[in-house]
C-alpha cells in the first residue's frame, strides 16, 4: 500500500511543479511586457509635445518637392492633430525597440545552452542595427527618389497638395517594411543554423528568391516600380549575405566539433 501511495504521489507532485514552473513563466512575462508598456509611453510623453515638429521632419523631402506656393492640407478636422499624435506613438514604438528585443532576450535566455547564447547575442544586436538602417534607408534614400518619381509625373495642370493623413500611412508603411526586410539576414542565418535548411539549398532557390523579394516589395510599397526596386534590392544583397555569414560561421564551428 505504501509502494501505491508513492507511486501515485509523485506524479501529482510533478503536475504541481509544472503548473507553479508555468504560472512563474506567465508572471515574468507579464512583468516584461508591463516594463515595455511603461517604457513606451514614457516616451511617448516625452516626445508628444514635439509632435509637430516631428511631423515637420518626416514630411520634410515631401514638401521640399512641393511647387512654390503649394503646401500639405488636412482633409478630416482631426487630421493636423491625430496625425502627428499617431506618427509620436510609432516614434515611440521603434525607439522601444532595442528594449523589446532585450525583454524578449532575457525572457527566452534561461532555456538556451551557452553556444546559442553566444550566437543570439550578437544576432539581437544585428537586429536591432538592421532594423534602424533599414528606417534610415527608408527616408533618405527611398523616400526622396519615390516622391521625386511621384510629384514630377502628374499632368502639368494638376497642382499637387498632399493629404498629411494619406502621407502619414506611406511613411509608415515604408518604414516598417524596410526595416522588417532588412532583417532577412538575420532570418537567413537562423534558417541554416537551425538546421530548417541548408546553403546549398538555399543558392539553388536563389531565383525563387529574388521573385519573393520583388512580390514583398511590390506588396509592401506603393504601386510603383522604384520604390518595390529599391526595397526588393536590398533584401536580395542581404539575402546573400546572410548565407555568406552562416557559412562562415559554419566553418569556423566544424573544427570545434570534430
Amino acid at each position: 500500500m505504501t509502494d501505491n501511495n508513492a507511486s501515485t504521489a509523485a506524479p501529482d507532485s510533478d503536475i504541481d511543479e509544472g503548473a507553479e514552473t508555468l504560472i512563474d513563466h506567465l508572471i515574468e512575462l507579464r512583468s516584461r511586457v508591463l516594463k515595455t508598456v511603461v517604457f513606451i509611453l514614457l516616451v511617448f510623453c516625452s516626445l508628444v509635445y514635439f509632435a509637430n515638429d516631428i511631423y515637420e521632419f518626416v514630411s520634410l523631402p515631401l514638401r521640399q518637392l512641393l511647387p512654390e506656393g503649394s503646401t500639405m492640407i488636412a482633409t478630416g478636422i482631426t487630421s493636423p492633430f491625430f496625425a502627428p499624435f499617431k506618427l509620436t506613438m510609432v516614434l515611440s514604438l521603434m525607439i522601444a525597440v532595442p528594449l523589446i528585443l532585450h525583454q524578449l532576450w532575457s525572457f527566452i535566455s534561461p532555456g538556451l545552452y551557452q553556444h546559442e547564447k553566444k550566437i543570439a547575442r550578437p544576432l539581437l544586436l544585428s537586429s536591432i542595427i538592421l532594423f534602424y538602417t533599414g528606417v534610415a534607408f527608408a527616408y533618405y534614400v527611398a523616400f526622396p527618389l519615390m516622391l521625386t518619381f511621384f510629384t514630377t509625373i502628374g499632368p502639368s495642370g494638376v497642382e499637387l497638395m498632399p493629404d498629411i493623413s494619406q502621407f502619414l500611412d506611406i511613411a509608415l508603411k515604408l518604414f516598417f517594411a524596410f526595416g522588417i526586410a532588412f532583417e532577412v539576414p538575420i532570418a537567413t542565418f537562423l534558417l541554416i543554423v537551425s538546421g530548417v535548411t541548408s546553403i546549398e539549398s538555399l543558392r539553388d532557390k536563389r531565383a525563387y528568391v529574388i521573385v519573393g523579394c520583388f512580390v514583398f516589395g511590390m506588396l509592401l510599397t506603393p504601386p510603383d516600380i522604384i520604390s518595390q526596386t529599391l526595397l526588393a534590392l536590398p533584401m536580395w544583397i542581404l539575402f546573400e549575405l546572410g548565407i555568406i555569414f552562416a557559412g562562415l560561421v559554419q566553418t569556423t564551428e566544424s573544427p570545434e566539433s570534430e
